[in-house]
């Protein structure tokens, strides 16, 4: 085994030790699902930007930039740093001030337990999806860093992340996610440097980009409204991912929320615009990558020094683990919290606690399934924040802020969002379908809305 692979699971192995050892302070469920509700700004900052900060963020973006130019890499930064700063400007005290568990609990108030359970099965394969991203690109690193096949890498890295995961919970991902936040910049920012010097200065790497490559807003090729599809996925099916509103909710008060969002966008678009701004350069200094993905090991392989490596591969670890992690949370949370627990009213805290777990172990299982067969992780990302968020952004949007609308128009927005994407993505292959499934959900809401009667708003607990 190479000096830089047992450096990485050395790494690995401090943040599980790190993990196991807060994880004893998980004793009901609100502590092991949202650290208690006491996170300040600081934490919460770290949390959301190593949440956000993931895979396709780190390997996905620069890869995407580098097949494909700045207008491959719409999503990372760009678009899930306008989710972040829309978050922190719209919906986190609104939401803070519900005092909900997870995101799925608005739509039983809101609506019904019928609503709510219907949420969560279309919430729960996003964050199942964005895993399998973050253990696919786990098992690039590992591929690109000894003799594994990326099959077998992609199972050992999957291991990691469901232990990781299982023996976490909010306050241990939090407290990791500090230290795991400060390695991620100091390892892309070693790695910068280093680019820009391999690459003749910072002058010489502008001047080597060609101009073609800089076109954020698409190519002559694509229309505005195929630029808007683009920006429109990661922006409406992401602000309201059950990932990012869980640290909302686990803040310590609607103001370090709305802060820690604000903040969590800010630092997470200036250091995503380091991987986007490798993969512009990287062109000229590695030539034919059958897998563009493997991008950033390489160049950090080719000209980073043995610790300087190590460094930057913990880096790249730790925004993995923590966005993985984050995800299968997630996904847990809503199984457990609001499939499971309400089937057995007299579960003890202890209880909820393991049934979390072994939904989290679940989840792990089938996001390694769909990491071994997805086809790249921009792709599993791009899905995760379009499979069947255009109704639950709607129908959250109307639930959060108006009196409008009632079970019907609910149901019609979620079967409505789903179906056209599902029929529009894969059955027409249309360029268009997130932007048609938002249509369809939002024209749904607002016609079964107006139909419904207009009876008073009852809060299901």
């Amino acid at each position: 085994m190479s000096p830089m692979l047992i450096g990485i699971f050395g790494y690995v192995f401090v943040q599980l030790l790190i993990v196991i050892v807060l994880a004893r302070r998980s004793r009901n469920e609100t502590d092991y699902l949202l650290a208690g509700r006491r996170l300040g700004t600081g934490f919460a900052t770290f949390t959301i930007f190593a949440t956000w900060f993931g895979a396709e963020t780190f390997i996905g973006s620069a890869g995407a930039v580098y097949a494909d130019g700045l207008g491959g890499s719409t999503a990372d930064p760009f678009g899930y740093a306008v989710c972040l700063f829309l978050m922190g400007f719209f919906f986190a005290v609104p939401l803070w001030r519900r005092k909900l568990t997870t995101l799925a609990d608005l739509f039983r108030r809101r609506f019904s337990i019928g609503v709510e359970r219907f949420a969560v099965l279309l919430i729960v394969p996003t964050s199942i999806m964005w895993a399998a991203a973050q253990i696919r690109a786990m098992g690039h690193v590992i591929s690109a860093s000894s003799e594994f096949d990326v099959e077998l890498a992609i199972a050992v890295a999957a291991g990691v992340v469901v232990l990781y995961t299982v023996y976490g919970g909010m306050l241990a991902n939090a407290v990791t996610d500090v230290v795991q936040g400060v390695i991620v910049i100091l390892g892309l920012v070693i790695l910068l440097f280093v680019v820009v010097y391999a690459a003749g200065g910072l002058e010489q790497a502008f001047s080597g980009i060609d101009p073609q490559r800089l076109q954020l807003f698409g190519g002559p090729d694509k229309s505005w409204l195929q630029v808007a599809e683009q920006w429109a996925i990661p922006i409406f099916g992401s602000v309201l991912a059950q990932e990012l509103v869980a640290v909302i909710l686990a803040s310590h008060s609607p103001q370090v929320a709305r802060r820690a969002s604000l903040m969590g966008g800010g630092i997470y678009l200036a250091v995503g615009l380091i991987p986007v701004f490798i993969g512009l350069v990287g062109l000229g200094l590695i030539t034919g990558l059958a897998e563009p993905e493997q991008l950033m090991p390489l160049i950090a392989q080719k000209y980073l020094a043995v610790i300087p490596y190590i460094i930057f591969m913990g880096a790249l670890i730790s925004a993995i683990l923590s966005t993985v992690s984050s995800a299968l949370l997630a996904a847990a949370s809503l199984l457990s919290h609001n499939l499971f627990v309400p089937l057995s009213p007299g579960m003890s805290s202890l209880a909820k606690v393991r049934l979390a777990r072994v939904c989290v172990v679940v989840g792990g299982v089938i996001a390694f399934t769909l990491a071994r067969h997805a086809e790249g992780v921009y792709e599993l990302v791009e899905q995760a924040s379009a499979f069947g968020s255009a109704g639950v952004f709607t129908a959250a949007v109307f639930g959060l802020f108006t009196t409008l609308g009632r079970n019907r128009a609910a149901y019609g927005a979620l079967i409505a969002g789903v179906v056209t994407w599902i029929v529009s993505h894969y059955i027409l292959d249309y360029s268009l379908a997130y932007l048609t499934s938002l249509a369809a959900a939002l024209g749904a809401y607002l016609l079964l809305a107006v139909t419904e009667k207009r009876a008073p708003i009852l809060a299901a607990e």
